[in-house]
This record gives structure tokens, sequence and C-alpha cells, in this order.
């Protein structure tokens, strides 16, 4: 857990972010996917300083969770203006690209239309590079998310070391294998057959799809050398897998910050969750600007 320097930080954080008034700007972007050959969305919120300043910004990539779209962390959380807000407070782009219903942020082998590795890696963030003032490097980007957007951040992130700094999950689907949820049989049915259609048939006696389940990726976690935070609930579906990964990353000498909250798997946690994620990649952004 946090010692209580940081914690009296981010209460002083939420002091500040308290404050209603701000001018942040937020647009639309269409981006055209090659990859899926289709029109995909995104919200880009710039700081309010932005149309002041002409300097270059760095830019937090804010995924969805499943069935969800690019519009959620705008609209989803009981406070609308917080996405906002943070992008004032810490001084940063924010961006929230469209992922599809249930993708999880990978290259399907198998459908053309779920691509979204290469949606979020490449077309969106050439889109977000060629349209706004960033910071055009690893040291200056930033990825987290929520639920299977937390899978896609720091899936995303270890596949592509060489663009983003740091990766956060915020009730993250740490193992895609639903038998390690705590759901209903139909609901992770729906997921296994949702996975054979992406993926294909896999072997039953292996690991889950190894390659595309972050708990099978330990290693090249670690090898990737992202600043990693991880959070998740106490009463979540998802919080045995979130403890594993956890234990593995410990295990195999990963370094990375792990948090347990009170809290479900629901809106009101992942509002708590942002803020927290926010301050750690501005401490992160700090040293690599030095």
């Amino acid at each position: 857990m946090k010692n209580i320097r940081f914690i009296l930080l981010y209460f002083f954080i939420l002091l500040i972010a308290g404050q209603k008034a701000r001018a942040a700007g937020a647009d639309t972007l269409e981006i055209q996917s090659a990859a899926m050959n289709k029109t995909l969305k995104a919200v880009v919120i710039t700081p309010q300083n932005y149309g002041h300043s002409k300097k270059n910004y760095p830019v937090v990539y804010l995924l969805h969770g499943g069935s969800g779209n690019y519009k959620n962390w705008t609209q989803q959380t009981p406070d609308k203006t917080l996405v906002s807000r943070m992008a004032d407070l810490f001084d940063v782009i924010i961006v929230t690209p469209d992922g599809g219903a249930s993708s999880y942020y990978f290259d399907s082998p198998l459908l053309k239309e779920s691509q979204y590795e290469t949606f979020i890696s490449k077309e969106v963030r050439e889109k977000v590079d060629n349209s706004y003032r960033t910071i055009r490097a690893r040291e200056g980007r930033v990825i987290t998310g929520l639920s299977m957007g937390g899978h896609g951040a720091v899936y995303i992130a270890t596949k592509h070391p060489d663009l983003y700094c740091a990766a956060g999950s915020m009730s993250g689907v740490m193992n895609i294998n639903p038998a390690t949820w705590k759901v209903t049989p139909d609901f992770a049915k729906i997921r296994i057959e949702n996975f054979k259609k992406m993926i294909g048939e896999r072997e039953e006696a292996g690991p889950f799809y190894p390659g595309f389940n972050l708990i099978t990726m330990t290693d090249q976690i670690k090898t990737a050398g992202l600043h990693l935070i991880l959070d998740c609930g106490v009463d979540d579906f998802l919080i045995e897998p979130n403890r594993e990964m956890h234990k593995l990353l410990t295990a195999n000498g990963t370094p990375h910050d792990y948090i347990e909250r009170p809290g479900k798997h629901d809106w009101a946690y992942w509002e708590n969750a942002l803020p927290y994620h926010l301050l750690f990649f501005q401490k992160v952004l700090q040293t690599k600007k030095q």
C-alpha cells in the first residue's frame, strides 16, 4: 500500500479536483482503420492551457471495458466532469478510443474486423500525434483501462514497449479464462465462445490461449520494462486473477504497484481509481523528463 506521503498528496489532489471551473477542450475524432477497413471514433480531451501554450503534451490512452465504447469514460462515471478535470489537473491529453465490444484489444488471427492491437497502438496513436501537439516518444505516452481495457492496456504496452513507458489496469482481466472469474456458467460460456471465434480452438490440457492471455505473459511483461500499476476492488469478480498476477509478477521480480481497495466491478470504483493511476503516471512522466 502507499505510504502516508502518497496518501496525503492524493487527498490534496482530490481537493483540487473538486473545483468545477475549467476550460478544457473535448473533440471526437473519426479514425479510419486500414487494418479493419472501417471508421471508428475516439474522444480526445486537451487540458485547459492547451490553446494558450506551444509545448508538446504527454498522452494518456484510457481504454473502456467489455460491451463498452469510446464514450464510456466521459458519460458513465458518476462525476461526468472527471476525465476533463483530470486532464486539467495533470496537464495531459487524454484519449478514449473505441475498442470494440469484446475484442480484448488484441489482433484476432481469424477476424479481420477485430484488429484492435494495431488500431490502438498504430492507427489511433498516429492520428492523435498528427492532430495534436504531443510528445511523440514512449517517454510521453502511457496507457491504462478498466476491465477488458485493463487487459488491453497491459497487453498492448507489453507488446509495444517502444511506444509506452507505463501501463495500468483497473479491475483488469489479468486472466482471460472465464473459469477463473466469479461469474455464472452462462456468462463464462459466452466469453469462451467469443475467444474461440477470435482465436480458434485451444489445447485443453495447456494454458488458456498463451500469448493472448496476460497471465501467460509475465516474462514478457518483465522484459518490457514498463512502469506498472494494477488495482482491483476486494469484492470484484476478478479479484482472484488480479491477486494471482500480483504473485507471479512479484515472483519473477517485475516491479509494479499493486493496490486492493473496497469496491466492486462498477463505475464508482473506477472513478475512484483513475486519479490514483494519473498520479502514478505523473510521477513516471516527470522522471522521464529528467
